[in-house]
């Protein structure tokens, strides 16, 4: 891709039509269960391997989406979505609705690395990653007002995610398109920065994700079984909890770096985890709600820091794109996991569960970003010590670009030198000069006199 950012709001549309799928899981758990004659684990199942599949494409593109460009591969993920969704509303037997799911779910997987690297080239990744999950919270949210009111059993979740893919097909005209040169061959090909960082944010994100969505497949059983609330009343709930999880990430959007993202994430995560236990454990209306909407407002928010420090790790978006894969095989396990545990131990010992391990999880992704808070925010900028960074001063100056390191180099080391002669000393001094003439080069010297 190229270098210079393009405008985001291409980058958000993409990246709605990829995540929406994810947003909308509890919806399509619930319809599969009741319309497909499928058991809960059955159901959760068939979610599972839309988000495994939309996984596996992350981890297939990723490092791979300079080459090709942000147009094709994002084009590809929308066409795949098109046609999956599209079949799985068609079909009526369900082992086609599985092989169309799976189909439907790497397009969005490919949409939403698309997305993720194109967001970690941008100047502000954390402000753009929140005005995307604005859009898709929006968008699940107008969604979970009017499904509920439509008949069509399974059909309805899949033709909406498909029509939101075709609909955002012409924002793809203003993606990047292949790069070829080869100092963007050469890029590509680099190593990988920050390795122990990433791996351990992507692991972290992997369970946190885990933890989020094993909840959110079953929240809606929640509500009717236990909750006793109607299908109209729980989509009410999800609308309402989608709304405050808008505000959520406009707050989060104003703050941005003010609090780094250590604060945000940890203390996050911990409300996370008691919202998890007070809505696994709702039997009315009103723990079910306040459950839910305190839970839906901290998890943008979170998840919103989490993708901008993954983005930070690797200005190229690989990081980003492979800290979002492995979130994604953790929301592929969620349903799953939630199904069986409901089953098994029931909500309100599952919600406990799920509550501990995102209280686990809290440590090290707080960790990675505490370490990683010093870094610049600005893609392509190094800090030296006790300086501003390099990048920024080349980039007002017109210096070479091959003078400013690269984000994750070593900084580069000042070279003592000792000169014996106070002679030596006068005459570098005259050479590094304003007046020393021209094809003299400037330089600084630390001198001792023995």
């Amino acid at each position: 891709m190229s270098s210079r950012p393009r405008a985001a709001w291409p980058l958000v549309a993409v990246f709605t039509a990829g995540y929406l799928a994810s947003y909308l899981l509890p919806t399509i758990v619930g319809r599969l269960s009741a319309h497909l004659g499928l058991s809960p684990a059955q159901a959760g199942l068939v979610g599972s391997a839309l988000l495994l599949s939309s996984a596996s494409a992350g981890f297939t593109l990723a490092g791979r989406v300079e080459r090709y460009g942000s147009r094709t591969p994002a084009r590809a993920g929308l066409v795949l979505a098109v046609v999956g969704y599209g079949c799985a509303a068609l079909a009526g037997s369900v082992p086609l609705v599985v092989l169309a799911v799976v189909v439907g779910g790497f397009g969005s997987g490919a949409a939403t690395a698309v997305a993720a690297a194109g967001i970690a080239a941008q100047r502000d990744p954390h402000r753009t990653s929140s005005l995307g999950l604005l859009t898709v919270s929006a968008t699940a949210g107008a969604l979970y007002l009017t499904i509920p009111h439509l008949g069509g059993g399974h059909r309805v979740p899949f033709a909406a995610i498909a029509l939101a893919a075709l609909l955002v097909w012409p924002a793809t005209a203003r993606l990047n398109g292949p790069t070829a040169t080869e100092e963007s061959t050469s890029q590509i090909t680099g190593r990988l920065p920050h390795r122990r960082s990433g791996l351990v944010l992507a692991g972290g994100m992997l369970v946190w994700s885990m933890a989020q969505n094993a909840l959110w497949g079953v929240s809606s059983r929640i509500g009717v079984v236990q909750a006793g609330l109607t299908e109209v009343t729980v989509g009410a709930v999800f609308a309402a909890a989608l709304g405050a999880g808008l505000l959520g990430v406009m707050g989060a959007g104003v703050l941005g770096a003010r609090l780094g993202r250590a604060v945000p994430i940890g203390l996050g995560t911990v409300v996370i985890a008691g919202s998890i236990v007070v809505s696994s454990s709702a039997r009315d209306l009103g723990s079910f709600a306040t459950g839910e909407i305190m839970w839906n407002t901290v998890y943008p928010v979170v998840l919103s820091y989490l993708i901008g420090l993954a983005a930070s790790l690797d200005v190229r978006g690989r990081w980003a794109v492979l800290a979002g894969s492995a979130s994604s095989v953790g929301v592929a396990c969620g349903p799953l996991l939630g199904s069986v545990l409901s089953e098994e131990a029931g909500y309100p010992a599952m919600g406990l569960i799920l509550g501990a391990a995102t209280l686990l999880v809290a440590a090290p992704v707080t960790a990675v970003a505490l370490h990683t808070g010093g870094r610049p925010l600005v893609p392509g900028s190094v800090r030296r010590r006790g300086g501003a960074p390099a990048a920024l001063l080349a980039a007002t100056t017109g210096s070479l670009s091959g003078a400013v390191p690269k984000l994750g180099s070593p900084e580069q080391a000042v070279t003592e030198l000792r000169v014996r002669r106070r002679r030596l000393v006068r005459s570098a001094i005259r050479t590094a000069g304003p007046d020393g003439g021209p094809g003299q080069s400037n330089a600084y010297a630390s001198t001792s006199d023995r």
